[in-house]
């Protein structure tokens, strides 16, 4: 089966209910989305110290018994969005989760839409370099038809060509979507390059997948330099400057958003630490090392430890000249340990998993490396969809949804 087959089947399954079909949640179901939404409209009345959420809470009810949904208001939507990125437990970067700009887009239902505000959001959200942390939010699943689906992992990827030989030109990580996106129609890179931007796959509530072009001036990149090695450049990497994970879903008060792009800024080791240095990914450690004059016949002379400092040092001092926000892993763990004591002066337990938090270079000089942490579910939040039948299992490469 084809990727473009096996993404027609994912589709139909989709489109199974039909469109018109009136509301049909089990008591059960009906049950459990009242105490979620009710729980939802406390927390909000108590963070926001507002007095008597009694009204509110009876038009839930109304709503849910009625249509076996319900409606935030505005102010209920962005309130759930930041406190999704602040009960996020991978996320390093959660001292801003305040700043969280919410784009409501509850009523945009077609693929061209969908996809025109994904551009308008990495523009927005781009600030000629200036990264506004940012998500939009779409319509979400109710009981008579799913939401609108964002396929692509993330609103910008680098395609993977995959040769016959098993080689891969470009991101290994999206070699599966590229063979989806040249299904669908998509002429790739002519010749196909490291850098190509894949179109975004969307896919509205009981539709096919469509494939949409990201026009060149919403991306946003670096080409990516060294401050003293001047052989770097011509190494010819680069990296977009919005990260903006856009295959998750958010839970808000039992109601469910499929479709909800969103971004912080670049943390230097998510670049050059795993997108350039891992193995897996652009490999580009041993090219670093090599043009280094470092020995590659042995691990012992830390040959990959030199390259990959150089490869941050080159991450960041680009961003830097360039204008584009960006942040190091050490001024990072010192701010995420002032959230937390932030969180317990409010009286939140923040949950966290040391296996994220902690970042991939330098770890143990870096504060949140020497301690432990309590990691939990707690709702609002953000989770990933299963993967589609076409794509392969993931890899633990997850890691920029997280700042």
């Amino acid at each position: 089966m084809s990727p473009a087959e096996a993404a027609a089947g994912f589709a139909g399954r989709l489109a199974s209910r039909p469109a018109g079909q009136p509301p049909s949640r089990t008591p059960a179901g009906v049950a459990e989305l009242l105490a979620s939404a009710e729980q939802f409209i406390l927390q909000f009345y108590s963070e926001h110290q507002l007095r008597a959420p009694e009204r509110r809470i009876r038009q839930v009810r109304h709503e849910i018994r009625a249509s076996g949904t319900y409606r935030h208001t505005p102010d209920e939507l962005a309130y759930g969005a930041r406190v999704a990125w602040r009960n996020s437990s991978r996320c390093i970067g959660r001292l801003y989760w305040r700043s969280l700009r919410v784009r409501d887009r509850r009523d945009v239902i077609g693929a061209d839409e969908i996809a025109a505000e994904g551009v308008k959001h990495l523009r927005e959200a781009g600030n000629d370099g200036r990264i506004r942390p940012m998500i939009t939010v779409f319509a979400p699943d109710a009981p008579w038809r799913p939401g609108p689906r964002i396929l692509s992992s993330q609103l910008i990827r680098y395609a993977g060509y995959q040769t016959e030989g098993g080689a891969v030109t470009g991101d290994p990580a999206n070699a599966d979507v590229t063979a989806l996106a040249l299904d669908l129609g998509w002429p790739g890179g002519r010749p196909p390059g490291r850098f190509d931007v894949l179109p975004l796959l969307v896919q509205e509530a009981g539709g096919p997948v469509t494939m949409h072009q990201i026009p060149g001036d919403a991306v946003l990149e670096v080409a990516i330099e060294h401050p003293e090695f001047s052989w770097f450049a011509g190494l010819g990497l680069r990296w977009y400057a919005v990260p903006a994970i856009s295959d998750m879903f958010l839970v808000v008060g039992g109601i469910r958003y499929p479709a909800v792009p969103f971004n912080g800024w670049y943390m230097c080791t998510e670049i050059g630490s795993r997108d350039l240095g891992d193995a897996g990914r652009y490999a580009q450690l041993p090219v670093i090392a090599a043009h280094m004059g470092l020995s590659l016949a042995s691990d012992t002379n830390l040959w990959k430890d030199k390259a990959m400092t150089e490869l941050n040092v080159a991450v960041l001092h680009s961003f830097s000249r360039a204008g584009i926000t960006i942040t190091d892993h050490h001024t990072e763990s010192v701010r995420f340990l002032q959230h937390l004591a932030r969180e317990e002066r409010h009286g939140r337990a923040c949950p966290a998993d040391w296996s994220w938090i902690v970042p991939p270079a330098a770890s143990s000089a870096t504060p949140v490396f020497h301690r432990l942490y309590q990691d939990f579910d707690q709702t609002p939040n953000f989770y990933r969809h299963p993967a589609p039948a076409w794509q392969q299992p993931a890899s633990d490469d997850l890691h920029e949804y997280v700042d």
